[in-house]
């Protein structure tokens, strides 16, 4: 039996995605499978690689943007990048903002907040 379960987000960029990926310490691997309970396995245009028993997998969805495909069981990903991926997009909003205000000549100081949030200043150079 598996115990996949894909998440339709937002995420449109994949470079931003490996950014924050890479600020928790995992890998994005492209056209990889993802592990999941009991040796189950699923593919993924992109994977996810964590540090536990399970993986997710990134699968480019007919609108365009990413869904998130991944084992919830035992609480070992939610461990690693948060609460219903939360960790992972709150880092993918930051990187992709950071992308987009760079491209357009603008310089982007980072602060982290005490109860987690991140702010992001924007200004024009």
């Amino acid at each position: 039996m598996s115990h996949f379960t894909e998440i339709k987000t937002q995420i449109k960029d994949i470079a931003a995605l490996d950014r924050a990926c890479a600020e928790l310490g995992l890998s994005l691997v492209p056209n990889a499978d993802a592990r999941g309970y009991a040796n189950n396995h699923t593919h993924g245009d992109h994977v996810i690689r964590l540090k536990g028993p399970y993986d997710i997998a990134v699968n480019q969805q007919p609108d365009g943007n990413h869904g998130l495909t991944t084992d919830w069981w035992a609480g070992h990903v939610e461990r690693e990048v948060g609460k219903d991926f939360g960790r992972l997009l709150q880092l993918y909003g930051v990187h992709k903002a950071t992308l987009e205000a760079r491209r357009k000549g603008l310089s982007v100081q980072r602060h982290q907040q005490s109860n987690g949030n991140i702010k992001l200043v924007l200004q024009g150079v």
